[in-house]
């Protein structure tokens, strides 16, 4: 009999699927649509769970899977699990550390792009018509170069470097700030956020922010400036999104690139009708690579932790 394998989210990957349904009895509870009774029934024979960053597993679910072998988060953020309950209890939990880290940072750099050159006002001008209406140069603002602009990173992790590589190919001075300075990183380390704005033209969010929240606030956006600009693909409860609508609409900021949101789908409606901003929707590892890599992880976990083995990259164990 194949093992049970609860999955909380959906994985877009065909070929992943088509990997787990033929080494696993695969339980969708995001299909179910009573997911209590579905648990009630299957509950007891669950060896394994599939999830996501955000969804994560709550401790009640996991007291009501008594062969809980694994959870295997698919993403990197494991905010949304109790590890120090999965730890209590011997249950290795993983993620997909690595596999997203060239996909985000490339999004990163896209944002910074979009929201600096203007490209998606300059691309609704072309597509509506305007152009041909007003085909004189002044039709549109110029927009703001980024090579060469300062560039502060907020979490100096994996993907903080990839961004920092990316930035510096652009001739972008950059600096960072994190818990502890890196001794292998050539970039200068600033220990105060506010310092780290204030010296930036653009502050890039890249932390893992598992333990942070609302760091972003007025004060930090006063400190970046009437021409700087803020990009997010780390975590929304980063920001304080009030402060940061503020900062936009009384022009505290140049401009935003946000991926993320503190309470997504719901995304601050005053953010649609600014033209500086550039909005994804938690988009930056959602490509056929990042998350094709993200599935094998997934299968490695599991397989791994089935076999009595502790799992490459266990948080827990």
């Amino acid at each position: 009999m194949k093992p049970s394998i609860l999955q909380l989210n959906p994985i877009l990957v065909p070929a992943i699927n088509d990997a787990l349904g033929e080494r696993y009895t695969m339980r969708r509870l995001f299909e179910q649509s009573d997911k209590d009774a579905y648990i009630r029934e299957h509950g007891e024979s669950i060896r394994g769970v599939i999830t996501g960053g955000h969804t994560g597993i709550s401790n009640d679910l996991i007291e009501r899977l008594p062969a809980l072998e694994v959870i295997a988060v698919n993403g990197v953020g494991t905010d949304a699990v109790d590890l120090n309950f999965a730890r209590e209890r011997g249950i290795p939990v993983t993620a997909t550390f690595g596999a997203l880290t060239e996909d985000v940072a490339d999004l990163a750099i896209g944002l910074i792009l979009a929201v600096c050159r203007e490209i998606c006002p300059g691309n609704e001008f072309v597509k509506t018509g305007n152009w041909q209406k007003n085909p004189h140069p002044g039709a549109l603002p110029l927009s703001r170069r980024f090579s060469g602009k300062r560039v502060g990173i907020v979490g100096m992790g994996k993907v903080g470097r990839a961004i920092a590589q990316r930035a510096a190919a652009f001739g972008c001075p950059v600096s960072y700030t994190d818990l502890k300075q890196m001794d292998d990183v050539p970039h200068r380390f600033v220990g105060d956020l506010l310092s780290l704005a204030r010296g930036a033209d653009i502050l890039v969010l890249a932390a893992a922010a598992d333990k942070a929240q609302g760091i972003i606030d007025a004060a930090v956006l006063d400190a970046l400036g009437k021409d700087g600009y803020l990009i997010n693909v780390a975590r929304g409860k980063l920001v304080v999104e009030s402060d940061l609508v503020a900062a936009l609409a009384h022009g505290v900021i140049a401009g935003a690139g946000l991926d993320v949101f503190v309470d997504e789908p719901n995304v601050p409606t005053a953010l649609f009708d600014m033209d500086r901003v550039v909005v994804q929707a938690h988009r930056a590892s959602a490509t056929v690579e990042s998350r094709t890599a993200m599935g094998e992880m997934v299968m490695a976990s599991l397989a791994q932790a089935l076999a009595g083995q502790r799992p490459e990259g266990s948080l827990t164990t």
